[in-house]
């Protein structure tokens, strides 16, 4: 039985909604782990610093996932905006697509540099993508940081936009994705 095409009834595919929605509740736990994680040293740290590995790890996986489904049925047309609206759209979308791929990667980065590998718990397969360097972690850790903030904020903006055509606009964006 072949999936309906995006195009034939406006919405998303049930694996591009199943890939959304996913990926918003890994990345939401993710930012309740580095919240919740606790003092330096203590159990909880550690335990809700393995939820934030794997949370990341999981963005990353379901951000290739998401891009090559992407790539491969595109998305549905445009709903009718002006063109101040549909640039800011396609701004937004184009951050969050970065922001899926740059962030886990920093946060590989940031580990690497420490001298340590990524070893997510109860995989206890390493990954190392670059050797230590103490300059380079302060550096990326800083970024990791400064754009898991600036995240907030654009989440935020992207999940009010999309109530906002739901209850304001009245039209299917909202829709399209459920």
């Amino acid at each position: 039985m072949q999936a309906t095409t995006t195009s034939d009834t406006g919405r998303y595919s049930r694996p591009a909604v199943l890939l959304h929605w996913a990926m918003a509740l890994v990345i939401a736990l993710g930012y309740l782990a580095i919240e919740m994680r606790g003092p330096k040293g203590s159990e909880s740290r550690v335990f809700w610093t393995g939820v934030h590995l794997w949370c990341g790890s999981l963005v990353l996986a379901l951000a290739v996932l998401r891009i090559l489904w992407r790539l491969w049925r595109g998305a549905p047309p445009e709903i009718a905006a002006a063109r101040v609206a549909t640039f800011l759209a396609r701004l937004v979308h184009v951050a969050l697509y970065v922001f899926i791929v740059a962030q886990p990667l920093l946060g590989i980065l940031m580990l690497n540099t420490g001298g340590h590998p990524l070893v997510l718990p109860g995989v206890g397969v390493p990954v190392t993508l670059v050797g230590a360097d103490p300059l380079a972690r302060t550096v990326i850790h800083r970024a990791h940081v400064l754009v898991g903030n600036f995240f907030y904020f654009v989440i935020g903006l992207h999940a009010l936009a999309a109530i906002g055509h739901h209850v304001v606009f009245r039209d299917a964006t909202l829709r399209r994705m459920l």
